[in-house]
């Protein structure tokens, strides 16, 4: 591909990189060029060449020929199944950069730590690297010397980045736990929504989602959300023979040393996932005061605290971790000889995924559920939290109202979340949703702060370049207020005087700091949108989006039931995740997990909790009244009342320091809806 310089005039756009999340599976107008269809053969001379395996696993050799042939594919493997080869070994093999988005930092890292071994140039663009390091990446993704490059799909929204990555060739998307795109899986992440327009407008001719947990209709919506056709979806069996399933009931107050006696029995090391941070620690003093090698791991650990765990737990120096959701992915340790969940799982999705980290090696391995009801409303709040109030839907109209001129409304997300009592990933899932409704419209997004200072002298710099290339820096560096050292880019005055488009002044900077000239700072992303103003004033849009929004947590409600359902089988459970995920071959009766052997579950409360008086809790509840009076001019709505007693934060709760008020969290033990109904008799 051929580009013009960043500094001449009229350098060429390609199209805003933000853009409407719910835009039709499209085919880029690009073709992939490739080299001529590879055998079977020299596939697997390149597996042993670049990757050291002897052969294929099930699945894998069919999507590396699909994708080399120019197939965009569409592959659900188990977890441990051998996913990332796949991409890493047909990148190898195509002409063009092989563009990867991760969900988790921790998976590209663990990611490129393997390419790394194996003599693959492989990079990511994240948040960890320093000025320096970011600038060497894209260095060496414009000369060709990286074969992969490792974002998270929040990267698309860095008007940097998109300038970057619009004048690279790209050969390849590839999109990993890719359900995170669907609305009917269990991980779905509104900013997902829009890559297949990014994949569109960046011209990349060839797609490739992978995951290990998709039901039917959730492989349906990510095949047609990118164009893929049925032939080349690839799924391979989800049973896997190695592991034995265990629900063992047990009360709270005997959990702990049941864990002990479970892990005792046990070979090898293991996993033990918790739902709280907090558990995490508890848990782990009490295993290693009972003489278990044993360490706790969160995201509320450092970077480099969790990385080592993570080195240690792959040596083998550590025997068990017990650790929240986050610990696992990526981590491609061969022989976990035991995963125990000490509380319940998210999700069914949520339970095959850390379970399929045991037995990667083909060994028996156990995976053991340490069941009660205890814990379902911790799981069930998560829900809970993350539903707007119908007033705060109302507020973010309003505010698309209020705050648009010449019908376009500009955003910042953590502004906007605080404002509106909305929390982030909500507050998307909105966003994403006005999209659909025809309300508003991505245009592009930008740093609302541009700062640089020089580290050539500005003479010197203006004398490297010609012409109207030196005018143009020159009117640059004139709209600059300079604070000492630093200086702040008014692009508003420079369009106004120079007539620049904004995109030209971006990309002239980013080769001035290329080049080392300058430094260069960017803070506060801002998105823009166009706004359509009838669908805006349609008196339905708020009652529908509210709607929307109470169908969606009834879902996740009815997705947790759904888990304590499956626990209390009578029939194999092995059998019956499989057809979950829509795995029609594994055998009726595995033999091999404790439906099968007689042992059905059934789960109940330790204790029954039980909610505090009336009395007490109208004490509560005016103290929480009078507080968010005085501090925010706001009457709590039932909602409020209800995520208070709860324990639940919203981003209300948290600027006006509600935690510290008496009765927040009294009855995080009481499910919600029990809340709601007592809640709602009292005011």
């Amino acid at each position: 591909m051929e580009t013009q310089h960043p500094l001449e005039p009229n350098s060429p756009r390609k199209g805003q990189a933000v853009t409407p999340a719910t835009a039709p599976a499209t085919t880029p107008a690009t073709e992939l060029t490739t080299t001529p269809t590879l055998t079977s053969e020299q596939l697997r001379h390149s597996l042993s060449q670049h990757f050291s395996f002897d052969g294929f696993r099930e699945g894998q050799e069919q999507t590396i020929t699909q994708l080399v042939s120019g197939h965009s594919t569409l592959s659900i493997f188990p977890t441990g199944a051998g996913k990332s080869l796949c991409y890493q070994l047909s990148a190898i093999h195509l002409p063009h950069l092989t563009l990867v988005v991760s969900p988790l930092l921790a998976l590209m890292k663990d990611q490129l730590a393997f390419l790394k071994s194996k003599g693959i140039s492989a990079a990511s663009i994240d948040s960890t690297l320093t000025p320096q390091e970011n600038q060497a990446v894209m260095a060496d993704v414009r000369s060709g010397r990286i074969k992969i490059l490792m974002v998270s799909v929040e990267r698309f929204k860095n008007e940097r980045f998109r300038e970057f990555i619009k004048s690279i060739d790209l050969s390849m998307l590839v999109v990993d736990e890719a359900h995170c795109i669907s609305e009917w899986g269990h991980n779905f992440r509104p900013d997902y929504l829009k890559l297949p327009q990014y994949r569109s407008e960046l011209n990349i001719p060839l797609v490739l989602l992978l995951t290990a947990t998709a039901t039917r209709k959730v492989k349906k919506d990510m095949a047609q959300r990118f164009a893929i056709s049925p032939e080349h979806i690839i799924q391979t069996g989800f049973y896997r023979d190695n592991l034995d399933l265990t629900v063992l009931p047990v009360n709270g107050a005997a959990k702990n040393q049941q864990l002990v006696s479970t892990i005792n029995q046990q070979q090898g090391v293991g996993i033990v996932y918790v739902t709280l941070q907090q558990s995490a620690e508890q848990v782990a003093d009490y295993l290693q005061g009972n003489g278990i090698n044993a360490t706790a791991y969160h995201a509320g650990l450092g970077n480099e605290l969790r990385h080592q765990i993570q080195n240690d737990f792959m040596q083998g120096a550590i025997q068990v971790v017990v650790a929240t959701i986050a610990f696992g992915m990526g981590i491609d340790k061969a022989d976990v000889r035991f995963v125990i969940h000490y509380d319940l799982p998210k999700s069914i999705e949520n339970y095959s995924q850390e379970i399929g980290r045991a037995g990667r090696d083909g060994l028996a391995s156990n995976c053991i559920t340490l069941a009660n009801l205890d814990g379902i409303n911790t799981v069930e709040n998560f829900v809970y939290g993350d539903t707007p109030e119908p007033e705060a839907i109302e507020y973010v109209i309003n505010n698309i109202r209020d705050e648009m001129v010449n019908g376009q409304w500009e955003l910042q997300v953590l502004s906007l979340s605080n404002a509106s009592n909305v929390k982030q990933l909500p507050l998307k899932t909105l966003l994403v949703q006005l999209e659909l409704y025809g309300v508003i419209k991505p245009l592009y997004a930008y740093f609302a702060e541009f700062r640089y200072k020089f580290i050539e002298a500005q003479e010197k710099v203006l004398a490297r370049f010609p012409g109207e290339r030196q005018q143009f820096l020159q009117a640059i560096f004139q709209h600059t207020d300079f604070k000492k050292v630093w200086g702040t880019l008014d692009f508003d005055n420079l369009y106004q005087h120079y007539g620049s488009e904004r995109h030209r002044v971006v990309a002239a900077m980013e080769y001035l700091q290329e080049q080392g000239l300058i430094v260069l700072e960017t803070k506060k992303i801002t998105e823009v949108f166009s706004v359509d103003n009838d669908a805006l004033s349609d008196p339905q849009l708020v009652p529908s989006l509210s709607d929307y929004f109470q169908d969606k947590e009834q879902k996740e409600v009815q997705r947790i039931a759904a888990l304590v359902r499956f626990f209390e089988l009578d029939r194999c459970l092995t059998s019956n995740l499989a057809r979950y995920f829509d795995d029609q071959k594994a055998p009726e009766r595995c033999g091999h997990c404790s439906a099968c052997r007689g042992q059905k579950a059934t789960l109940e409360y330790s204790q029954q909790p039980q909610l505090p008086d009336d009395m007490q809790l109208q004490t509560m509840l005016m103290g929480l009244k009078a507080h968010l009076e005085s501090k925010a001019g706001k009457t709590p709505s039932l909602g409020m009342y209800c995520r208070f007693l709860a324990g639940i934060s919203v981003p209300l709760f948290n600027r006006h320091k509600v935690k510290a008020l008496s009765g927040f969290g009294c009855c995080e033990q009481i499910r919600f809806a029990h809340i709601k109904e007592k809640v709602t008799a009292l005011i």
